[in-house]
């Protein structure tokens, strides 16, 4: 999911918070905000059992979403037998294909969670992924399992389009980092289980009962989502009390206080172009650029294993399956770390700096990434490439999967910051 930032916005909320936490009124009368700070409309205001079940369901969905984008890794070779192919990068671009559907899918699925909100996206999406599932799994040629595939990339994005931006919603600056670590073993850990899974499910019960799995998994998570996740966009919830108030007083004059005066279809275009237009500012381009690149080498070592794992090692499809459990490692090394280390550094840079708090205070850690990363790519390579012992190889994915996490959380971190 080379995913360089989560793209739904909240610009105007720190200016909000801010203004809440000083106790601010509108000075308009048909200004329609939260009232006060302790409003319990207000995500910040929820309850914490409210805001954890949020969190939980959310980050469970955007675990769920990026298993499927490895679970056909392992059973690729079964895929292609069964369609009768024996083009390797035909395997590989099934992976491929998802990743296309999972890069451009917020493309759309942002701007109009501007519009209608995240949690009916949430839903809508992950209502669609089930469906997309099935029709991989009951899929009659290798050209529409492909088609089926990208689609169900598409509606997989929205977790990770969305899920930063909904615990920002909840979840205080101060207190976001160690909330995102946890949030972000979601999309890290998904691709190093699917492999495992589809490894072991493959010759057990079929190729196709990968899918069938992602379809059963998602049906759940749609409806835990349609019961227990409200809408958390500041913007929407604001949109909708304005609508409400407006028709109880028959006062047609009032409007949210977050209303940008545009209409829905300048919104949608203006939230289309708002991301390339970031993309102009050589800070964001090079963030962006760079965890993009970092995080698409855990798939240039998910669509090596079985290759190396296979023919290198002689691994059946259940063993090569377990070969992503070091970049596993890997990652939840790399959380606890990120849980552990950016807030205390955001919080000992903002003392330092008198008090103001600034989104690069989280970027200091991402330094130790940047060490990593090179280190395992350079120790899997060339222990692979010269038949080292099996776990050597696997043990230089674990400093891949360290390094991918502190650079990516702390990206992550810093755009909500």
């Amino acid at each position: 999911m080379p995913r360089p930032i989560e793209w739904s916005s909240s610009e105007r909320i720190p200016d909000r918070e801010k203004n809440d936490a000083e106790g601010e009124a509108p000075q308009d009368p048909n200004i329609v905000d939260f009232d006060g700070s302790n409003d319990p409309e207000n995500p910040l205001n929820w309850s914490t059992a409210r805001k954890t079940t949020s969190i939980v369901i959310v980050s469970l969905t955007a675990l769920l979403s990026p298993i499927g984008s490895t679970i056909s890794a392992a059973a690729a070779a079964n895929i292609m037998q069964h369609f009768g192919t024996t083009d390797e990068t035909l395997g590989a671009f099934m992976t491929t294909i998802y990743l296309i559907g999972y890069a451009f899918g917020p493309m759309v699925i942002a701007p109009l969670s501007e519009l209608y909100g995240r949690a009916i996206m949430f839903q809508s999406c992950t209502l669609l992924f089930v469906i997309f599932n099935v029709a991989c799994a009951v899929a009659n040629s290798f050209g529409s399992l492909v088609v089926y595939r990208l689609l169900a990339g598409i509606a997989g994005s929205c977790p990770g389009a969305l899920g930063a931006g909904s615990i920002a919603d909840m979840i205080a600056r101060e207190k976001r980092g160690a909330v995102m670590s946890a949030y972000v073993m979601g999309p890290v850990l998904g691709p190093t289980i699917g492999p495992i899974i589809g490894g072991n499910l493959t010759p057990a019960a079929g190729w196709r009962w990968g899918f069938w799995l992602m379809a059963i998994a998602s049906t759940v998570m749609t409806v835990l989502l349609i019961i227990f996740v409200h809408e958390s966009y500041p913007y929407v919830i604001l949109k909708r009390k304005t609508a409400r108030l407006r028709k109880q007083t028959g006062n047609q004059g009032l409007r949210s206080a977050l209303d940008t005066g545009k209409t829905p279809s300048q919104l949608f275009a203006f939230s289309i172009l708002r991301p390339f237009k970031m993309l102009i500012s050589p800070i964001v381009f090079l963030m962006s650029a760079y965890a993009a690149t970092v995080f698409s080498y855990a798939y240039l070592c998910f669509t090596t294993f079985p290759r190396i794992f296979k023919d290198q090692y002689g691994f059946g499809s259940q063993a090569s399956g377990l070969a992503p459990i070091g970049l596993g490692v890997g990652f939840v090394v790399g959380l606890f770390f990120c849980g552990m280390v950016s807030d205390p550094c955001s919080a000992y840079l903002t003392r330092r700096s008198g008090g103001v708090s600034k989104p690069e205070y989280r970027l200091p850690t991402l330094v130790v990434g940047a060490v990593f990363v090179p280190i395992g790519l350079f120790w899997y390579g060339w222990t692979a490439e010269n038949k080292a012992h099996w776990i050597v190889p696997i043990i230089g994915t674990s400093f891949i999967g360290i390094g991918i996490v502190i650079i990516y959380g702390n990206i992550v971190s810093t755009r909500f910051q």
